[in-house]
């Protein structure tokens, strides 16, 4: 006789599968916006019109964090007995392969849009304004960000198509060393003073920002100059793959400023500055003050969802292929997003990462915000902490603890 559990889970569905296209609005904004800002041309609102340009950070900053608190977390968990068939469901990989064509039609277009001479068609007289120019480079680099999240998705599987296309995404943004990074080196050493992607305990932002992209960009070349040592090869040897993806972002925007000019210099820098910096705000909130600690042969205990702050707020987590169930992912690197879980155990952040991110640049809204949490996952126990060195005297003290 079968069970009203067993036909649960023979009827389960998975809610958000039609949902996972609301990814491609990152792509797709700059062009979804265009006849909007013809219209308020002809109306004669220029000023107005020009604002349209700034939709990637208002998506970011806006848009997406009043959705996350109007509709906030998910609450559904795949069950054991369906993740076979729902890992193996290609519907879900297409849905990440499809934003890459659409991520660089924006790239192209973005580039026409800002160095074009006559936007008349638009309904402009003569060139974009540089507000409207600043603004456009940052939505672009607003989807190469994400484009970031998409290449982490693909990066972590074993299909080698997938892995090359994780390279192509990580082209716009010059960030293609994050592939070997993220994936040899921040798995690793994850939630340890030895990571430059996971955030100390009273570590700004804008202090974490440098440490981690040149820490990162350090620990990528000397990954690969070990493999390729291993194979009594150079590090220069072109199978390099820090080289390879780094050659593919400088034959792309060699050939986009061949077509459009050395106009386009800025709008290539600003939105890889960009892009790359969204990245970083999410590494600095993702693994914020904890720590692994050491077992009695000094190595560190093993990542487990603890170590990672999750959210499970619903609007975000479409929009980075549930990026945001973070504990799951560093148990269960290879898992595909579908199938990610929001495990019991881990710390759970007070939203979802777009409502986040704007906090992470002021740092006194940021700490008030957090550092309470970090310290109640603990139990109060600041030596369990990883704290920023400079800070860890003057902490210990203000914590009556033991230094």
């Amino acid at each position: 006789m079968t069970t009203t559990t067993d036909l649960d889970i023979l009827q389960w569905r998975d809610k958000k599968r039609y949902l996972w296209l609301l990814g491609l609005i990152a792509p797709t904004a700059l062009m979804l916006v265009l006849p909007m800002v013809w219209g308020l041309n002809q109306l004669g609102w220029q000023a107005a019109s020009q604002v349209l340009f700034w939709i990637g950070p208002i998506l970011v900053y806006v848009v997406l964090p009043l959705l996350d608190l109007r509709y906030g977390p998910d609450g559904q968990n795949p069950p054991d007995e369906v993740m076979e068939r729902l890992e193996n469901d290609k519907y879900y990989r297409y849905c990440t392969y499809i934003y890459i064509p659409f991520q660089y039609a924006s790239v192209v277009f973005g580039a026409y849009l800002f160095t074009a001479s006559n936007l008349s068609w638009l309904g402009f007289e003569g060139p974009l304004s540089w507000p409207a120019k600043i603004g456009l480079a940052l939505s672009v680099g607003a989807l190469g960000g994400i484009g970031i999240n998409t290449a982490h998705e693909l990066g972590h599987k074993k299909d080698s198509l997938e892995r090359w296309l994780s390279k192509i995404t990580l082209a716009q943004t010059g960030y293609g060393h994050f592939y070997i990074e993220h994936n040899r080196g921040h798995h690793v050493r994850v939630a340890t003073p030895e990571d430059p992607a996971s955030a100390r305990f009273g570590e700004t932002f804008w202090e974490f920002l440098p440490r981690s992209v040149f820490g990162g960009l350090r620990s990528a070349w000397r990954l690969e100059a070990q493999r390729l040592g291993r194979l009594n090869k150079s590090p220069w040897h072109p199978s390099n793959d820090v080289l390879n993806a780094w050659a593919m972002t400088v034959v792309l925007w060699a050939v986009l400023i061949a077509v459009f000019g050395p106009a386009l210099i800025p709008f290539l820098i600003i939105q890889a500055v960009y892009g790359f910096s969204l990245l970083e705000s999410v590494n600095y909130l993702e693994h914020y003050g904890l720590l692994r600690q050491k077992t009695a042969n000094g190595r560190y205990e093993r990542c487990t969802p603890e170590h990672s702050w999750n959210s499970d707020h619903i609007v975000t987590n479409l929009f980075l292929y549930h990026l945001q169930r973070h504990s799951d992912h560093h148990a269960n690197p290879t898992r595909r997003y579908q199938t990610l879980r929001s495990m019991d155990g881990a710390p759970n952040l007070p939203s979802g990462y777009a409502s986040l991110i704007g906090l992470t640049y002021i740092p006194p809204l940021w700490r008030k915000l957090m550092d309470h949490r970090v310290l109640e996952h603990y139990d109060g126990d600041i030596t369990r902490v990883n704290v920023q060195p400079r800070l860890r005297e003057k902490i210990l003290a203000r914590c009556g603890a033991a230094a």
